[in-house]
């Protein structure tokens, strides 16, 4: 039997805490790649969040976070994408909670696709439609849809927080986008 008693509220860590935990534990992530569908259901454009990097460039990156102590990860999934695209952005999270992809995030540069110089992270990767309207939150400059095959193409020209771009070429395929 679960406890549903479980206070979530306490389950979020200390700058320091969390700095200890990532150099010992692996953490939970989700990454969503955010779509626009047509009536039969075939991704007409993919929403990416444009962001200043410490460097001055404009990168875009896809919605992502840590999956929290007894956190669902619908709930997770659903909380991130509120977070980043709005509370009006109304996702349609999947009926199965299969991803499309495992990204196995690694300290070590170069031991993966997938880097992540803070921690090791195993995420999760889901393509999730978006039906309603969105608007940028936290550090989001705005929200590109674009079509497709711009995002292959900014993928391919390095434009995407590292990783990001293999999950949107990935989330592509599986949606089977040419």
């Amino acid at each position: 039997m679960v406890d549903t008693a479980v206070d979530s509220d306490d389950t979020y860590f200390t700058p320091e805490e969390l700095a200890y935990l990532r150099k010992r534990v692996p953490m939970s992530y989700v990454d969503i790649v955010p779509v626009r569908v047509d009536t039969n259901g075939a991704v007409t454009s993919v929403g990416l969040l444009v962001r200043g990097s410490a460097a001055g460039r404009v990168t875009y990156s896809l919605v992502s976070g840590r999956v929290m102590f007894h956190e669902r990860l619908r709930d997770a999934i659903v909380r991130h994408l509120e977070k980043d695209l709005g509370s009006l952005a109304l996702p349609r999270v999947p009926a199965t909670l299969q991803p499309f992809t495992v990204a196995e995030y690694l300290p070590t540069p170069g031991a993966s696709r997938f880097h992540d110089p803070r921690q090791h992270a195993i995420s999760l990767a889901y393509v999730v439609p978006i039906s309603g309207d969105c608007a940028p939150r936290q550090d989001a400059l705005e929200i590109a849809w674009l079509t497709p095959l711009e995002a292959r193409d900014a993928a391919d020209r390095g434009e995407m927080t590292p990783g990001h771009d293999l999950l949107v070429t990935q989330a592509l395929a599986h949606c089977q986008v040419m």
